[in-house]
């Protein structure tokens, strides 16, 4: 856990310092696994081939850009709430849910592992949510709703892709 940002000062905003803390936690494996999902999703646009490419190329774009603000709400989240972002490689790896991609893989093998990161990255929002809205962080809430409502969309729209 990252300690408070000026270390001598006690962020009061209605949130016991535990719940704060833990809700910081939890928003910092959500950061973690956004950032490894950006990366992923990032790659693949670089790296996709075969007939599907231009679908794929663009669809890769539009979610690796919402991804890339999503992080930074995600991290200004955390600051508001008193305590220091994760931002380093080492960090994110040792937070995420999400693995690196292994290999090359083909264009369907990226839409599964896509699809597989989207639910990871709702999955993450979820288990915080309970937390949150118990000690009325609705801040938090309201973000947390919104990721898993992008997230669901995105592995909705991979999963369309997958049908025959």
């Amino acid at each position: 856990m990252n300690s408070p940002n000026n270390g001598n000062k006690m962020v009061d905003m209605g949130i016991a310092d535990d719940d704060r803390k833990q809700i910081v936690e939890g928003l910092s494996k959500l950061l973690a696994d956004s950032y490894s999902l950006y990366l992923k999703t990032h790659h693949y646009h670089w790296n996709v081939t075969g007939p599907m490419f231009q679908t794929l190329h663009l669809m890769f774009e539009t979610q690796y850009n919402e991804q890339w603000t999503s992080v930074d709400l995600i991290a200004e989240r955390i600051r508001a709430l008193g305590e220091l972002a994760p931002g380093s490689y080492a960090q994110f790896a040792a937070l995420t849910s999400i693995p690196p991609t292994v290999g090359n893989p083909n264009a369907a093998e990226m839409i599964r592992d896509l699809v597989a990161g989207q639910a990871t990255v709702v999955r993450t929002a979820r288990a915080l949510f309970l937390t949150a809205e118990k000690v009325n962080d609705q801040p938090t809430c309201d973000l947390l709703t919104q990721r898993m409502q992008m997230h669901e969309k995105y592995a909705w729209m991979l999963r369309s892709l997958l049908e025959n």
